[in-house]
């Protein structure tokens, strides 16, 4: 039973670094990576479906993206999806979508390493969340008189050293990407 609670927690703990990479993704670097256009939606015949969806983004060089609409009626559409996404991102439109990516100067290098911090907080404090709630768990089958209290300090120091673990994960990859962020 307590293992069971272990394993749902590192699996929780995981999605949360998941999503911290997620975040990252959004955190552009000057650097064109297909990555940072993810979370655009474009209206497609009434619903709003991802950009991947109605075209093709790739790399035209280091710091373009380029943008290559399924349908040449898109064109319009994707290029006002990703002004709009607020992403500071100013595309070019022809055939294909140029999108390029500005040059950061030394303040906005900042601004996104804030952002990144942001994105990390919020990551350490799901994690510790869901150490409250399977802690919380635990204390309930103590009560219960389902495990001894032996048991339950036994599994409160290994969540303990289960969220020790991702936080310190957490740590390592705002590092790494504030590193990335303030190399020119």
């Amino acid at each position: 039973m307590i293992n069971d609670l272990k394993k749902d927690a590192e699996d929780r703990m995981n999605k949360s670094l998941d999503s911290l990479e997620n975040g990252f993704a959004k955190v552009r670097t000057g650097r064109a990576h297909p990555s940072i256009l993810n979370g655009v939606m474009v209206p497609y015949y009434g619903s709003d479906v991802p950009l991947n969806q109605v075209a093709n983004v790739g790399l035209e060089d280091s710091r373009t993206l380029l943008v290559q609409p399924f349908e040449r009626s898109m064109v319009s559409a994707i290029d006002k999806a990703i002004r709009e996404a607020g992403l500071g991102l100013n595309p070019i439109t022809a055939d294909a979508i140029r999108v390029p990516m500005a040059a950061l100067t030394e303040e906005t290098r900042r601004d996104m390493q804030k952002v990144a911090r942001t994105e990390a907080e919020n990551a350490k404090v799901a994690i510790r969340n869901i150490r409250r709630d399977v802690l919380g768990d635990i204390k309930s089958l103590l009560k219960e008189k389902e495990i001894s209290e032996d048991d339950d300090r036994r599994a409160s120091d290994d969540i303990q050293k289960i969220t020790d673990k991702f936080v310190a994960e957490v740590e390592k990859r705002l590092a790494a990407k504030e590193a990335e962020l303030m190399k020119v």
